[in-house]
């Protein structure tokens, strides 16, 4: 073992040092401020701290933690107990692997080696230059070593189990030292920190070293007697902190860091939209409300209805990002909300147009709708993105009150979680997905897959649509860290299983990833069924329904409602009514197709070269089918008012919608909560990709990939008979009732308080 003489002062300089430490006891552990304060030490762009990773672990176990934000990046890593080490990002430092890997017989010739020593039971995890077996310590026998010897290895057993065959000189200590010399870090400002005899090799070197509170009783009493050794009292990072501070590496009054700012809001929503619209009329700003009176901000401002203190975070468009005079806190609704204020950031219109159009939806949404293809991944945007992420998390913890709970929204705020733990480690954060969430082997073509994943993993409570959308999660963490599965539910009879294709018979709901437990739901949301049900009392929608009606006369009417986008699968249904037209011409003048396409939003320049497709086709079926008293295809491309929309949904005997990936689908669920109001009954045909398709128990599933079930579904569905129309048609519109859209709200905020799959889970359909 190398030994470097004890020609360095006893005491260093303030924020100029190296930590060399190791992981699971030291770095990873301690108290939440004592570990925030060690990350700050290492993030803050003005302090000479640098930072070396130095563990038993393989290099590959170590990547979910190059994702983690409560975790400071490392300068250099040194893994597999020294026989790895490179650059903070994974680069080789020089030819030092090379040198150890000339020393190394290979691990094959080492388990031929040791294969007479039958209770050695080789360690399932990943290493390299080295083999890692678990033993008792009595069967460390001298035979052993002369065998471990022969091959030119050397033997190193740790908390009485762990046992590392590593190349003859390689340790962690000794890796130090060569790191230092191959790049330059004076040994004078080196301090290393550990827990375990696996680390003994560390204070060996002579260095400045700490030893952690619970360390190893055999590590305390191998350095006692070393003068540049502290043994603190505090665990993990506060032992740490308390060495660094014992040998003049922090200032007296730098130990503790000031505790973030606290607001005083209980629940912290954060979403991208204000509750409201801003609109600025004779230079004033005014607020409106929200254009979708069933959309998900109402529900989510319930939840202020009563004595709850809580802020809604979101963007606020402006001309820069610190316009003059700007009023970050806004009331919502005094009368209705008085407890609850808008926290608005200042977004430029090019952040929205970078953060939300272009990148959120040509990087992010074609991966997770399934369409990798169409996905442009742009690291200019990723950085916009982040910066638009961290004010989100930034105002968030303003806003929270000791404890808080912080409800972030959607894929368009994914990294909020990251930079939110580490200001904030006393919240409960809850992110809940209105999207889709892909395989694992799709989300991982993702560039951030890493960073994202390490920040979901940031949250105690991560909801989904339904139980397919958890598993794909629970894959991806798979491929990004270790996972424990704490606990499962069954997802019968809530949901389909085996008769859809994103059934799944089980669904997770809690993991333990990366040291963090994050509990895992399934929480498809619902429709304001009876707020439909109001709407289709009132006069005006009667007489748009009844003019809607009186129009189709004898004819079918198939409601089709969607917007523009290639995932909603609006071409293949065209297609398919074209077809259903050329086989079945019995059809011919007694089916109508109202084809009513909401326009993307200004500037999703993506989407335009499918709209001209759309109308090239609407066209071509026109011009075969019709006649003078009878078009197929009613075809409308604009916003339709929400009451209209529900005449339609109480005039048309069918709903087709299928999309070819859909995260959930509310429309499906509006045209149920509609008929049944009006007490009529109709038939929903819904893609099998659709969330809703797993809920619904009632629907006419089908695949919106095969052209001919496509067409015969539809079939189907028009000749169906009243009965059978009258018995699905119940059974759906008792789901949609019982699992409304503010059964959905209180269902998710009980599972976040408990941590569990939402109760709803066990309730049959």
């Amino acid at each position: 073992m190398t030994v470097v003489p004890q020609r360095w002062p006893a005491r260093l300089q303030p924020n100029n040092f190296v930590l060399a430490t190791d992981l699971d006891g030291t770095l990873l552990a301690g108290s939440l401020h004592a570990r925030r304060r060690v990350r700050e030490l290492f993030a803050a762009q003005d302090s000479g701290a640098r930072l070396v990773f130095v563990t038993g672990r393989g290099l590959e176990s170590i990547l979910p933690l190059l994702s983690d934000p409560t975790i400071p990046v490392p300068d250099y890593i040194i893994a597999d107990v020294g026989a790895t080490i490179v650059h903070g990002d994974l680069r080789p430092v020089g030819n030092l692997q090379d040198e150890v890997a000339a020393r190394w017989p290979g691990s094959q010739a080492v388990l031929k080696a040791l294969a007479g020593f039958p209770h050695l039971r080789r360690q399932s995890v990943p290493q390299e230059r080295r083999c890692s077996f678990l033993v008792e310590e009595g069967e460390l026998t001298p035979a052993l070593r002369a065998a471990v010897d022969a091959l030119g290895c050397d033997l190193l057993l740790s908390a009485g189990c762990y046992l590392d065959v590593l190349p003859r000189g390689v340790g962690k200590g000794p890796a130090i030292l060569r790191l230092a010399a191959a790049v330059g870090l004076d040994p004078s400002i080196i301090v290393v920190a550990g827990d375990t005899l696996n680390d003994l090799s560390m204070f060996e070197t002579g260095l400045h070293g700490v030893v952690v509170g619970q360390a190893e009783p055999a590590l305390v009493d191998a350095v006692r007697k070393r003068p540049l050794v502290h043994v603190a009292s505090g665990a993990g990072c506060d032992g740490i902190l308390e060495g660094l501070a014992r040998h003049g590496a922090l200032a007296v009054d730098d130990a503790a860091s000031a505790a973030a700012p606290r607001g005083d809001a209980g629940l912290v929503m954060v979403y991208h939209r204000l509750p409201h619209d801003e609109v600025v009329e004779n230079g004033v700003l005014q607020q409106r409300p929200p254009r979708s009176p069933n959309g998900i901000i109402p529900t989510l401002l319930r939840f202020f209805a009563g004595a709850r203190k809580g802020s809604w975070v979101a963007w606020s468009q402006q001309a820069s990002r610190d316009p003059a005079g700007f009023q970050v806190h806004v009331p919502v609704d005094a009368e209705r909300y008085p407890q609850l204020q808008a926290a608005r950031i200042a977004l430029t219109g090019d952040d929205i147009d970078i953060f939300y159009k272009k990148f959120s939806k040509e990087a992010f949404w074609p991966i997770i709708f399934s369409f990798p293809d169409k996905a442009e991944f742009r690291q200019a945007h990723w950085e916009r993105y982040l910066e638009v992420n961290r004010l989100f998390a930034e105002q968030a913890a303003r806003e929270a009150a000791e404890g808080a709970t912080v409800w972030v929204h959607d894929y368009n705020l994914w990294m909020v979680p990251a930079f939110l733990r580490p200001l904030r480690p006393d919240l409960r954060i809850a992110f809940f997905h209105h999207t889709a969430f892909p395989s694992s082997d799709v989300f991982n073509i993702l560039p951030w897959r890493r960073d994202i994943v390490g920040s979901l993993l940031q949250c105690d409570y991560v909801g989904f649509h339904i139980p397919r959308y958890v598993e794909n999660f629970v894959d991806a963490v798979r491929s990004f860290a270790p996972v424990d599965v704490c606990g499962t539910a069954a997802c019968a009879p809530r949901f389909l299983t085996y008769g859809c294709a994103l059934g799944v018979d089980t669904v997770t709901t809690a993991i333990d990833a990366g040291g963090r437990r994050v509990g895992l739901g399934a929480h498809p949301v619902g429709t304001d069924a009876a707020m439909i049900a109001a709407l289709v009392a009132t006069p005006a929608v009667q007489d748009s329904a009844a003019a809607i009606r009186d129009y189709l006369g004898d004819v079918t009417g198939i409601v089709s409602i969607e917007r523009l986008d290639y995932v909603k699968g609006t071409l293949e249904k065209l297609q398919a009514f074209e077809r259903l037209l050329e086989r079945h011409p019995e059809h011919r003048g007694k089916v109508t197709l109202l084809n009513i396409i909401t326009p993307a939003a200004p500037g999703m320049e993506i989407y335009e070269s499918l709209r001209v497709e759309v109308d090239r086709t609407v066209g071509r079926i026109n011009g075969r089918f019709s006649t003078l008293g009878w078009m197929p295809v009613r075809y409308f491309y604009r916003s339709l008012p929400f009451e209209e929309v529900i005449a339609h949904y109480a005039a048309c005997d069918v709903a087709w919608i299928t999309p070819l990936r859909d995260g959930l689908n509310l429309v499906a669920k509006e045209f149920v909560a509609a008929k049944t109001a009006a007490g009529g009954s109709g038939v929903l045909i819904l893609s099998e990709f659709a969330g809703a398709a797993v809920e619904l128990h009632g629907a006419l599933l089908t695949n919106p990939y095969d052209a001919n079930a496509m067409t015969a579904t539809l079939h189907q569905a028009l000749c169906m008979g009243a009965d059978e129309r009258a018995y699905r048609t119940a059974r759906m519109g008792m789901i949609v009732r019982e699992h409304d859209v503010a059964r959905w709200g209180e269902d998710f905020l009980a599972a976040v308080e408990t941590g569990a799959a939402a109760p709803s889970l066990a309730h049959a359909a």
